[in-house]
């Protein structure tokens, strides 16, 4: 076991594991990394252990700071099913100009500038920002309390394990899923369109003038001016209930609609008093 660190740096509020180490190693004029490997000499690196850190690990490590190893899991997302870790972006993507202090890559970098589904700051709750600064404003400021509610279900489900009728988290990945407009559109490409531009119908819009959307099931984070509109629409979806994921999967095609069916099937059944899932096949 190695000694005791002679100084330890108290975490920030919300700060992210791998900073509170960073921070450890500027102190101590070392890499990040060997500072982890001071610690755990099986670290492979900081962004796997901000993920995986077990209790093992969390504990060894907190005996050398002369803290509990819940302080230490608390800083990662560890906690967090793996399912979910595609909510959270590997580098920082947003802050808060109250308390992130300095400029955008200075400073402690706390979890919620990693989490996908936050348009507020989870300790003053005023509005995150881009880390460009740029006060782009967002077009769905009318669905504000929606926004919060759902930004309320996903902290819920990702963090806590909380759920209702369903993971808010599986309805984001669904209302980004691709849908087929009717009538068709004439300039606008139809990758363009997703299942959330039924329950938002503003977003067909606002994406039409985007220069590129990647968000999809896949990759679900939302830039930070257009995630009002997918955390209201998973409110929405959530408040409505299971009858809602029918009507919504008249508006998928092909490959998507069996995709649509395999994951909601489950639930629109019972709630129509149908027989279980069924196996689709694409003809």
């Amino acid at each position: 076991m190695s000694e005791h660190l002679p100084v330890v740096l108290p975490p920030v509020a919300g700060e992210l594991f791998s900073s509170w180490i960073a921070r450890h190693a500027a102190f101590y004029g070392v890499t990040p990394l060997t500072m982890l490997r001071h610690c755990l000499p099986e670290a492979v690196s900081l962004h796997i252990a901000d993920r995986t850190l077990s209790h093992d690990q969390a504990g060894r490590l907190a005996e050398m700071v002369s803290t509990d190893a819940k302080t230490v899991r608390r800083m990662t997302f560890a906690n967090v099913r793996s399912s979910a870790h595609r909510f959270i972006s590997k580098e920082r993507i947003q802050r808060c100009a109250s308390c992130n202090s300095g400029t955008s890559d200075q400073g402690p970098i706390q979890r919620s500038q990693l989490q996908g589904w936050r348009v507020t700051c989870p300790h003053c709750g005023r509005p995150l920002q881009d880390l460009a600064q740029i006060d782009r404003g967002s077009p769905f400021v009318h669905y504000h309390a929606a926004a919060l509610r759902g930004e309320k279900l996903l902290q819920d489900d990702v963090e806590r394990d909380i759920q209702t009728w369903t993971s808010p988290l599986e309805l984001a990945r669904l209302l980004l899923m691709r849908r087929v407009p009717w009538p068709f559109p004439r300039d606008v490409e139809l990758w363009r369109y997703r299942v959330l531009g039924v329950v938002i119908p503003d977003l067909d819009d606002v994406i039409a003038r985007e220069r590129s959307f990647p968000p999809s099931p896949k990759h679900p984070i939302v830039p930070l001016h257009i995630r009002p509109a997918l955390l209201a629409g998973v409110a929405i979806v959530e408040r409505a209930g299971p009858e809602m994921l029918q009507m919504l999967k008249t508006h998928t095609f092909g490959h998507n609609r069996i995709r649509f069916i395999e994951e909601t099937d489950h639930l629109i059944n019972p709630a129509f008093g149908l027989p279980g899932p069924r196996q689709m096949q694409l003809i």
